[in-house]
Formats: C-alpha cells, structure tokens, sequence
C-alpha cells in the first residue's frame, strides 16, 4: 500500500513542473538557470523532476531569476501544503516532542470521530505515562532531539482527557503483537495491559483487538489514523504523512474496516488481553523479575 507515498511524489513532480514552465517562459535553459543562481547543473533538473523538493529559498530564487515574482505566493502556498503532507520528523521535532503534541491537542479539538489501528505499538491516545515516557524516549535516541519527555508525557495525558468527552468516539484496533512486542520493561507492559481492560469498559470508546489465530482480509500493514473523514495520518521512521486526497481517505475507511470486521470486541478482546497479562507475569515471576 503505497498511496501516502505516491501522493506525495505526484505533488512534488507537480510543483517541479510548475517552476519548469517559469524556466522556460523566462527562455532559460536548465543549465542557464542553475549558473544565474551558481547551482550545481543537476538541482535544476531534480527539482523540475520531482526528484528534490524546493526549499523557500529555493522558490524565491527562482521566481527572481525568471522574474516571475508574483508567482512566489502560489509556490510558496504549494510547498506549504506539501511539507505538512510530508512533515519530516527533524523538522517537527526541532521545537520539542511537547510541541508536537500540543498542534496534535489543536487537531484533536476539531475530530469528532477517531479510527486507529496500531500493529506495534500501543496507541498514544490509551498509553499509560510509563508507557508514554519510553517511546518519548525512543524518539529522543533515535532522532537525537533535545530531551523534554517530561513536558512531553504531561501533554499526553492532557490530550488523553478528550477520551471523556461525550462528543467524542473512539475506535481503536491493535493486534496481539501490539500486546506482546517487548518495547517496554514487563512492570510498565502489565500495567499498561491494565489501562487497556479498563478503556475496553468505556462507553464511547470502541476497542477491538486481533489475535494471532485470526485470518486477515487485508494484511496488517502499518498503523495509521483517521481523524473524521477528512484526514489519514501515518508514522513512518523518517516523517509523520498527511493524506487528505479523497481517494487515500477512502481507501484507508476501507482497510480499517476489513480490520474492524475480523477485530474481537468486548469481552472477547478482553479475554485476550488477559492471556497475554497471563503470561507475562508468569514469566515474570519464573525470572524473578
């Protein structure tokens, strides 16, 4: 499934080609262009392409040398829209996890309906602060960002608030990896499979779990969100994608309701979640943890 993705190079090749016609209304050639502006000959090329995105820089640049400056705002917006599309993580971390999480807060306020499907990790939206507090501590290592994870774990369980608003609905779905992949110590993942027996109680939250012996219809990819109908968020190693094109919003309802329809719910999901706390502790207590 590689919609997000696809998206997102049609986008950058539709900006690239945008500034080729400015290139050439102005009757530069590529190599023409990139000496006015003491360019390496190949980023005029990448980025007619779609091989490059543009910085701001790079658009004022070239509106200037083209002299179509009152292009710049309509590339500028272009662009605008492409890295929130495609927002890199070094990009959206550079002012702290707890930023992040407060314009996630801002998006929530709007979402009246949340659909999440998660295959290895606990959902952000359920996770306990202990729980919190070791994946804030994965993106301090692997991203090597400045370490707020105490501010950052505060506005988790700010956001978290939401789930016990009666305008609000939820519906979750992990798989019994999300329940047994080792990311944190025993002692945080038992009390973090606690957390979710009670969530499974909860009125407005739907949470459905999909057990090992379970037959898909469609394979368990990746994790992703759909926030009402009007957007798809997913989390890749590099860059947190935003889908809004009709067709990647269809597709996604799609996917999540084959997960949803092979999904056990109640007391059922309990029942597995029980199974897996089972056996954690049991395991626990044989190595004396």
């Amino acid at each position: 499934m590689n919609s997000g993705t696809s998206s997102l190079d049609e986008a950058r090749r539709a900006l690239g080609k945008r500034l080729r016609e400015l290139r050439q209304g102005a009757g530069l050639t590529g190599v023409q262009l990139a000496e006015s502006l003491s360019w390496v000959g190949s980023k005029v090329s990448k980025l007619e392409n779609g091989k490059q995105t543009p910085t701001e820089q790079d658009i004022r640049a070239w509106v200037a040398a083209t002299n179509t400056e009152d292009q710049a705002a309509g590339l500028l917006a272009t662009l605008s829209n492409l890295e929130q599309q495609h927002a890199e993580w070094q990009r959206l971390l550079k002012a702290g996890m707890k930023s992040h999480q407060l314009s996630l807060s801002q998006r929530d306020e709007k979402t009246q309906l949340f659909r999440g499907f998660e295959n290895t990790v606990i959902p952000g939206l359920v996770q306990t602060p202990e729980y919190a507090r070791a994946r804030f501590a994965q993106v301090v290592m692997v991203h090597k960002i400045p370490n707020d994870i105490n501010e950052a774990v505060k506005q988790r369980m700010q956001r978290q608030e939401m789930l016990y608003r009666p305008d609000k609905r939820f519906h979750l779905i992990i798989t019994e990896a999300v329940l047994r992949y080792r990311l944190v110590a025993p002692d945080i993942m038992l009390g973090q499979l606690d957390r979710l027996m009670a969530i499974s109680l909860m009125r407005n939250i739907k949470l459905g779990v999909i057990s090992f012996q379970t037959q898909y219809v469609t394979d368990p990819r990746h994790g992703f969100w759909l926030l009402d109908n009007d957007l798809v968020r997913i989390e890749t190693y590099s860059a947190e994608l935003n889908l809004r094109q009709p067709q990647e919003i269809e597709l996604y309802s799609r996917v999540f309701e084959q997960h949803a329809a092979v999904a056990s719910y109640g007391a059922a999901a309990r029942a597995t979640i029980s199974r897996v706390m089972e056996d954690l502790a049991a395991e626990t207590e044989d190595s004396g943890v």
